[in-house]
């Protein structure tokens, strides 16, 4: 029996340092002190780290509240090789372009173009088995509060899923400004779809039904396929509208981060509360990430390459003696 516990500092310290495994094992095998990976799997599963952690994070870094946007969107950990995990459910993913099995997690982020962050405020995770919520429902609790936070950002940016008639209303009500895909049938005017609507690149202001009047926009991506973004901004340009759409990219980029250099997808622990504690210290690591890339122009990639690049340089030494 190991006669230490494994702590949130040391766990969080693993997968920041790691770049292949993140099992139990494997941080037995290189903790500096003596800990069995009995000991890190019991305690992952013993503990109840809540998402408002992460707030507690990164607060002191928003100077001002009130120069941003807030983006949410959701994310597939992929668990195709892990399917007895009690969160893992079939799910579509849009990087796999299928229905996989995996964890889902919608994350609301706060981007500032004028301080240059990119951070990540609040998530959930999607497990209606267990809770009976849906996405939008954790959309808007996470909304709400942000709002208690004190946020109060200049649009709040997501795609068509989010762009329900009650979250907009609720959008309206907290007296927030809103930009979110449509989808292409979407009804407005009189019974009327966007798809045969004829839209002015100055855009078309239509009457959504329950709502209200809003602009739309439509977009020719380069592929070729057809986007449509509402916004209860009025008197917007499209070129604004293309600059804060363009900013939601950064939350695909923050989900890359967090499978490709903290190991979020990477638990072996089959009990729910030991996946909810490792992908809350995973967003913890990218966090701690984060905090020694800013103001540097330093990716978190060359962070983790800096890691191995002194073991694999000693290796190369002994795989080639000669040189």
């Amino acid at each position: 029996m190991s006669r230490h516990l494994c702590s949130k500092e040391l766990y969080t310290a693993f997968l920041q340092a790691s770049s292949i495994r993140y099992s139990s094992t494997a941080l037995s095998d290189v903790s500096p002190i003596d800990i069995s990976h009995d000991s890190i799997s019991n305690w992952i599963k013993s503990k109840n780290f809540q998402p408002k952690e992460i707030w507690h994070e990164v607060k002191n870094y928003i100077k001002d509240k009130n120069k941003g946007v807030l983006i949410v969107d959701d994310t597939i950990l992929d668990k195709h090789r892990s399917k007895k995990i009690e969160l893992v459910r079939y799910q579509y993913s849009g990087n796999a372009h299928d229905i996989i099995p995996g964890i889902g997690m919608t994350n609301l982020l706060w981007h500032s173009d004028e301080q240059n962050l990119n951070l990540p405020v609040d998530f959930r995770i999607y497990a209606p088995q267990e809770d009976g919520k849906t996405k939008n429902d954790h959309f808007k609790e996470m909304l709400k509060l942000a709002k208690q936070r004190g946020l109060s950002p200049e649009a709040v940016i997501a795609d068509c899923w989010y762009s329900s008639l009650t979250n907009l209303k609720m959008i309206k009500d907290m007296g927030w400004f809103w930009i979110m895909g449509l989808k292409k049938n979407r009804k407005v005017n009189r019974n009327q779809e966007l798809k045969n609507l004829e839209i002015p690149d100055e855009g078309l202001k239509v009457y959504l039904r329950g709502y209200g009047w809003i602009l739309v926009f439509r977009f020719t991506r380069k592929n070729g396929r057809i986007e449509y973004i509402g916004t209860n901004i009025e008197n917007i340009t499209k070129t604004n509208i293309k600059l804060f759409t363009k900013m939601r990219w950064n939350i695909e980029i923050y989900h890359r981060e967090l499978k490709q250099t903290c190991g979020i997808e990477r638990c072996q622990a089959r009990t729910s509360r030991a996946q909810r504690n490792h992908i809350l210290l995973c967003v913890k690591a990218w966090i701690n990430h984060f905090k020694r890339c800013w103001g540097k122009n330093v990716s978190f990639y060359q962070i983790k390459w800096d890691v191995i690049k002194p073991a694999i340089s000693l290796n190369l030494q002994y795989l080639l003696p000669t040189i």
